[in-house]
Formats: C-alpha cells, structure tokens, sequence
C-alpha cells in the first residue's frame, strides 16, 4: 500500500484537473446512485480521490463521510468542500477499515473506480456489508480487466513496480459478483461499461 499511496500522493494535482472520460456514462451513474439515497441517508465512500462525486451526492443525503488514503487527495477534497456551502460533508485521510464505526452504520457505501486498485477486494466488500444497515446498499463502480487484456498482467506489475502506474488487480465480473453474493449481497442494478477498458458498475443490497 505504500507504494500506492505514494503515487496518489504524487498523482493527486494532475488527477484533480482530469476531465471525466465518459460524461454521459458517469451521469447514469449518478442518476442509478440516486435511486437509493434519501434525505435521511447516512453514506461511507472509500477511495473519494478529491471528493467531487461525494459532493455531487451530498445534497441529496443526510450526512456522507468521504475517505482515501492519499492525503494530498484529501487536502484537495477539502479544498473543493471549502467552496461550497454544504455542512454534512467529512473528509477524512483514511481506510475502510481505520475508523471507529460499528455495525450497521450506514444506509449506503461506495467503492468508485477503486476495488480493482486494492490486493484483497474481497475484504473490502465484507466490511462494507458489515457497515450497512439491513437493506443498505453497497455501490461500486470497478475495472474488469480480462480476455484481451490479461495480456497487461505482464506489463503493469512491472510500472507499478517502478511508480509509473498504480497497482491493479485483475478481476473477472464473475469473481467480483461471487465475492459480493457469497457475503450476502444480493445484485440488484448492473451497468456494463459502452468500452471493454470502462468499469462495471454494480449496487448491491444487503
């Protein structure tokens, strides 16, 4: 994780000024996300980069603690928070797994664009269940990478070894839908990606 973190901490200025690839695709992401927020909805992000889609989302929901463990990521979310003048926003330098809430915590938690950045993705997905209230909702949104491009397995280990790149974990939709049913989720939106390189992106309830 280091590693990793170190590039995100490098990475975060030139990622803050990206535009969004797929605009239309990311607005039905949102449109889907929407679904299952309410006013009274308590929301958990992990990996939010700089924060622009927990605020996109925090006008809809009673309160949404966003987190990632680059600082430099967060210290730009916060920057961004700053502008606005939204008050139930938290953006906090930290893991899934560092800080001290408990058991059904939560209406609602996302993993966007960040499973596939993590070792153990399965880890991930039985804490977010264990966060969640009954019902709640687990959103993710996630890269697949196989077929054609397992080919990159030897490829990208080696910049990820060198910090050009970040470390990916390669997935099929089928070991990633395995490990949220086999803890219990049930699927119950899919939004396949218009190019084979898009994510995946998948609300699950408990």
């Amino acid at each position: 994780m280091d590693k990793s973190v170190k590039f995100w901490d490098r990475f975060a200025n030139r990622y803050s000024k990206q535009a969004i690839a797929d605009p239309d695709t990311y607005q039905r992401k949102l449109e889907l996300t929407w679904k299952y927020l309410t006013p009274e909805s308590r929301v958990f992000e992990f990996g939010c980069g700089t924060g622009s889609t927990a605020l996109l989302h925090a006008p809809k929901v009673k309160h949404i603690v966003a987190t990632d463990y680059s600082h430099n990521m967060i210290e730009i979310a916060n920057r961004k928070l700053a502008d606005t003048d939204l008050n139930n926003v938290e953006f906090k330098c930290a893991t899934l797994f560092d800080l001290p809430y408990g058991d059904e915590s939560f209406d609602a938690v996302l993993g966007l664009n960040v499973l596939h950045l993590i070792n153990d993705p399965a880890r991930y997905i039985e804490k977010a269940y264990a966060l969640l209230k009954p019902g709640g909702v687990l959103i993710t949104s996630t890269a697949c990478l196989t077929g054609k491009f397992r080919v990159l397995k030897l490829v990208l280990p080696l910049g990820a070894a060198l910090g050009l790149i970040p470390e990916v974990k390669f997935m099929t939709l089928e070991e990633l839908e395995g490990d949220m049913t086999s803890c219990g989720f049930t699927l119950i939106e899919k939004l396949l990606p218009p190019k084979p390189t898009g994510a995946v992106f998948l609300i699950a309830k408990k």
